[in-house]
């Protein structure tokens, strides 16, 4: 027998409008047509007023939230990087790498060779010695453009160790300067959103003097660096013997790189079998220039670039009893080369002089001492 299945009619209130919008006395037809038209007004009030307090909840509610331009996050992520990369490797072209110091051959051969006694007493006149350098931290612009010819019969070591420092710690620190203003232009130039075509000129030229191929920013950072000035004054003194050899004498070179062109000086007990010649240059700085764009460029020294791109991102300073175990492959002799050079640094006291500034010659090195 089948159960009869009650249903129970739910009974759904009546709503009541509010009093307001009640129009007693009116027609349904045209009380319906009320009805619609405030509905609609509504429904057009809540689309318009809504998008403007989603504008307002964004401006004033989360007023403090940045949002940062996505492609500066990346380049900082490249220049502040903690992680050494393992820089581009690019077959240099010594032809742009060297543009800009080729052009000091094209100085006149006017530079005057001052004889030992007048340079000496020029540092006398201008109060320039090693013992006040040491004590005040302080290097005056006096800048020689060659080696005095006597160097070989100063007789007393210190007396031309003394010397030799004395002519070329300027022209180290010179060097160095100028690489502290082209980091500062490089980072100001990549902070910028927009650049001018004159710092895109420019940056494209830094990229050429560094070898630097596909604009890789990581590999400029790393390669434009400076140099302790130890390490390249106990490097200038082993090459040169303190500035009496022939090829520091005849050819300015400091640092006896090699080139296989012929404009150089062939060393009288080369090989048979070898063909190279020691660079020789105008004048003195375009040798220092020289040595440190082969530093921070040939691919021999990558691990030393690496080592000091470790100790900028570490906020360390560049320690040149460390930096000298990677020089290894500057001289055939290798690991003991860079034990002679620790030796030069220890008892010389070139350490003395890494962290002494040159007195500013223009506006722009101001800003950077």
């Amino acid at each position: 027998m089948k159960k009869k299945i009650k249903f129970t009619v739910l009974k759904i209130p009546k709503l009541k409008l509010p009093k307001l919008i009640k129009f007693k006395g009116l027609n349904n037809s045209f009380r319906s047509f009320c009805y619609t038209g405030i509905l609609s007004i509504v429904v057009i009030l809540l689309f318009t007023v809504f998008p403007k307090l989603i504008i307002l909840k964004d401006n004033f509610i989360f007023k403090f939230v940045e949002v940062q331009n996505e492609s500066k996050s990346n380049l900082e992520k490249i220049l502040n990087t903690k992680k050494i990369n393992k820089e581009q490797d690019n077959k240099l072209d010594n032809i742009q790498i060297f543009e800009d110091i080729f052009q000091y051959e094209n100085i006149s051969t006017s530079s005057v060779r001052l004889d030992a006694s007048t340079i000496k007493q020029l540092f006398k006149d201008t109060n320039y010695s090693l013992k006040n350098v040491r004590k005040n931290k302080i290097v005056k612009p006096v800048k020689l453009e060659l080696l005095p010819n006597e160097m070989k019969m100063i007789e007393n070591t210190k007396e031309r160790k003394n010397l030799f420092i004395q002519i070329i710690l300027p022209l180290i620190l010179e060097e160095n300067n100028q690489i502290k203003l082209d980091r500062k232009k490089l980072f100001a130039i990549l902070n910028r959103s927009n650049n001018s075509n004159l710092e895109k000129k420019w940056l494209n030229m830094k990229f050429k003097q560094y070898g630097v191929k596909n604009k890789d920013l990581l590999t400029l950072k790393i390669r434009m660096d400076e140099i302790p000035a130890s390490l390249a004054i106990a490097q200038a003194a082993k090459e040169t013997g303190w500035g009496t050899s022939r090829f520091a004498l005849e050819g300015n070179a400091l640092f006896g790189q090699w080139t296989f062109s012929n404009n150089g000086i062939k060393p009288k007990a080369i090989d048979s079998d070898k063909s190279h010649k020691v660079m020789k240059f105008q004048v003195l700085q375009a040798s220092v220039k020289a040595y440190f764009r082969n530093l921070n460029t040939h691919s021999s020294y990558r691990e030393f670039r690496k080592s000091r791109a470790f100790a900028r991102d570490n906020n360390e300073e560049l320690n040149s009893l460390i930096l000298v175990d990677y020089l290894d492959e500057y001289a055939a002799t290798g690991v003991e080369y860079t034990k002679i050079l620790k030796q030069i640094i220890k008892q010389n006291l070139l350490k003395d002089f890494d962290e002494v500034k040159l007195l500013p010659n223009s506006e722009l090195i101001k800003k950077i001492i």
